[in-house]
This record gives C-alpha cells, sequence and structure tokens, in this order.
C-alpha cells in the first residue's frame, strides 16, 4: 500500500481551493444572462392540429362538441385560440345548434368562447322547428350553459322567412333565439300539416 505524501496531498488540496476560488469568482464577476421568463411573454407552449372536445352532462350525454382543425395555447394568461372553430351544441330533444367560425378565442377554463368576426349558426329542421341560418359577428358562446349572444347586427332566414337586427340572445336548451332591437324582415307562416 502506497503511503501518500505531505506533499501530495497539499498539492491536491491547492489545486482544489484554487478551482473552488475560480468558480466563486466567475460566478461573482460574470453579470446573468437575461433569459426572458417564457411564462411572462404571449408564447404559445402548446399547438394542436386536428382535435375534437366533447363535453358529457352530468348523465353522461352530449352536452357540446368542439371540432377545429389548429389550436394555439398560450401559458401566460392560460388562453387557447382556435383556427376554423365548429362548435356543436346539442339538447335532449330537437335539432343540435351549430356555430361555425374562422377564429375563436378560449378563456382558460374554457367556459367561454368568443367568435370574433363573422360566425355562422345553423339549426336542421326538426318535427318541432323549421330549419334556422344566422349570420352575425363577435358572439359569445358559454357552451355549458347552451348560451350566445352578441351586440352586432343578425340576419337569419328561419324556413321561408327573413328577419335581421341588432344584438342576438340564444338559449338552446329553451329553444329561443331573440332578436333584441331594430328588428325588421318578412314572415311567412308555417304551412299547417294535414
Amino acid at each position: 500500500m502506497l503511503k501518500p505524501h505531505s506533499g501530495q496531498l497539499f498539492l491536491i488540496a491547492l489545486l482544489a481551493l484554487v478551482a473552488a476560488l475560480t468558480y466563486w469568482l466567475d460566478a461573482r464577476l460574470t453579470p446573468p444572462t437575461s433569459r426572458p421568463d417564457w411564462r411572462k411573454e404571449h408564447q404559445p407552449d402548446t399547438l394542436v392540429d386536428d382535435f375534437e372536445i366533447r363535453r358529457l352532462d352530468a348523465q353522461g350525454a352530449l352536452r357540446y362538441r368542439l371540432k377545429a382543425p389548429h389550436l394555439v395555447h398560450y401559458p401566460d394568461d392560460d388562453s387557447t385560440e382556435v383556427t376554423t372553430p365548429h362548435i356543436t351544441l346539442y339538447r335532449p330533444t330537437g335539432a343540435p345548434l351549430t356555430l361555425l367560425g374562422k377564429h375563436a378565442q378560449v378563456s382558460a377554463k374554457g367556459e367561454t368562447v368568443f367568435f370574433p368576426g363573422q360566425v355562422d349558426i345553423d339549426r336542421a329542421a326538426s318535427p318541432v322547428n323549421q330549419a334556422m341560418h344566422a349570420r352575425t359577428s363577435n358572439l359569445t358562446v358559454l357552451p355549458d350553459a347552451g348560451l350566445a349572444s352578441t351586440e352586432e347586427h343578425v340576419h337569419m332566414t328561419l324556413g321561408a322567412s327573413e328577419l335581421e337586427g341588432t344584438g342576438a340572445r340564444i338559449d338552446n336548451t329553451a329553444q329561443t333565439f331573440s332578436l333584441l332591437a331594430k328588428v325588421s324582415g318578412r314572415y311567412v307562416a308555417q304551412k299547417a300539416t294535414p
């Protein structure tokens, strides 16, 4: 067995001390790098293509569905932007209501979907309702509640009738579509079935 010489131990200790001092001086004299905090900038952290989200109610029935070809999530405000969103709002009876826009912004917890710009609203005909199509802009949707609203101009066709007005409130559960102001149009009564 080799005996360590005191000269060798001293040299090793001196080298360790010099290395520690060099590291300490480097840390003290080098300015910290100014890397931006990605959580404070509005930069995406998630990109998703061709997705579909389905939400069920407490009984397991489909409440709504959101489909789109592209989704971008931002961590700074936990918001989501969706390209060409297609939302379908279901109800226990009657045809579902579909909403289609070029873009949508989804809030942090998904409770609000905002369609900036043009949005098309459709409901297929059913035994109790005529087919309906409406076009508006800047529509705010609360998908869990089945509600939507806008303060903008609305053009609507209901069967052969045409209506337009300013502002609208939509309640998918109650199956109502209310125009709020400056309503005008041409109403064609639905023919009674024998």
